[in-house]
């Protein structure tokens, strides 16, 4: 039994000895008996749990998303936050993140790995180079970043007007006017829309893993420099394909909203093939399994 009202005297579960991410929608997160409890409201099919009252094991999971038209008490953040279990308010799916608070991390070996490999020139465009090699298929010889960034452009051309012929797309290109986001064709906007929800979708595993978001290896200067990296490693798998399929969608409906379908058909792809799950594997193969300065892994 756990002691207390609230249970503040249980041991903590290390996060390497948990089932990692609860997703939970449409109800009320409370405590009750010194653990939490969820009264899952009228369900959707997008709704992992049907209508009723659930006892959650707090500290069995790492990290808890909280999605639309759900609330939280106060108790039950004094008890997450005691277990050093996350919450995270985030859109249909993880399609949006809109906060993580830093309470999740019992360990910090991630993290300082990722600032060593960072401030090392040589072992960051390695690193830099490892994640291109997975997304491209194989190790690029060369090692100045902006040539890899150019062959990744180059790729990304061709990967753009294949999917499209795929998808039955009339493609012209990638164009986005950050000043009239409205003003691009539909597989532009849709292409928009789906990059933000995997962006989230990256954020919440650079926030599970208590990694730094701010430290790239391939992007610089955004303050999530780390999260486009590991949404750029989806772009192929997840963000195209499913901004074509919403332009295609939104084509034969026109009465139907471009950022709702995309949103819609990316949730769809993050939750059926796990994707965070996936991210966050990656991002402890990446950092974890720290390249030598005689050779790459790819």
């Amino acid at each position: 039994m756990l002691k207390g009202r609230l249970g503040l005297d249980s041991a903590k579960v290390p996060h390497a000895d948990r089932a990692g991410l609860l997703y939970l929608a449409r109800g009320a997160l409370t405590a009750r008996d010194g653990t939490l409890a969820f009264l899952q409201g009228p369900a959707t099919e997008a709704d992992a749990l049907e209508p009723g009252d659930y006892a959650l094991p707090l500290q069995a999971v790492s990290m808890i998303l909280l999605g639309p038209g759900s609330t939280v008490s106060h108790d039950a953040l004094r008890l997450l936050a005691h277990a050093r279990t996350a919450l995270a308010a985030v859109g249909e799916d993880g399609v949006r993140l809109y906060t993580a608070p830093p309470l999740i991390p019992d360990r910090s070996g991630l993290a300082r790995l990722q600032a060593r490999l960072w401030a090392d020139d040589d072992l960051r465009i390695m690193l830099a180079r490892k994640m291109y090699a997975w997304r491209l298929g194989e190790v690029l010889p060369h090692r100045d970043l902006d040539v890899l960034r150019g062959i990744e452009g180059a790729r990304m051309k061709q990967t753009y007007a294949l999917l499209a012929s795929q998808f039955g797309i009339a493609w012209r290109g990638r164009r986005y006017d950050r000043a009239r986001p409205h003003a691009a064709d539909l597989p532009n906007q849709a292409l928009n829309h789906a990059a933000s929800a995997v962006e989230a979708a990256a954020a919440i595993a650079v926030a599970a893993t208590a990694t730094i978001p701010q430290l790239g290896f391939i992007h610089e200067d955004p303050g999530q420099s780390f999260v486009l990296d590991v949404a750029d490693l989806y772009r192929d798998s997840v963000t195209i394909p499913c901004a074509f399929r919403a332009a295609r969608r939104a084509g034969e409906h026109p009465g139907e909203n471009i950022e709702r379908i995309t949103r819609r058909l990316t949730g769809e792809t993050l939750a059926r093939e796990q994707v965070i799950p996936a991210m966050i594997d990656r991002i402890k193969a990446l950092i974890a399994e720290e390249p030598s300065r005689g050779g790459d892994r790819a």
